[in-house]
């Protein structure tokens, strides 16, 4: 298909409204499928962090009652 001017290139000779859908649609579910995996690594290495840091700090606190508790 030959196309003498951009605009025609655009309408697709009258089919432009579905091909570019399609085409929209088709980047848009691809961004989604790179972009959510990223959101999701991020949130859960934020949780497990925070998850580690609350074990931590409870540790610490049985740690510290065990040994007032047999010193006295």
């Amino acid at each position: 298909m030959e196309f003498h001017s951009f605009a025609e290139f655009i309408a697709m000779g009258r089919h432009g409204f579905y091909v570019w859908l399609s085409y929209g649609l088709t980047f848009l579910v691809l961004a989604i499928n790179i972009v959510l995996p990223i959101l999701d690594r991020r949130r859960l290495l934020t949780e497990q962090a925070r998850r580690l840091r609350r074990e931590r700090s409870s540790s610490a606190v049985v740690s510290e009652e065990n040994n007032d508790a047999s010193t006295t």
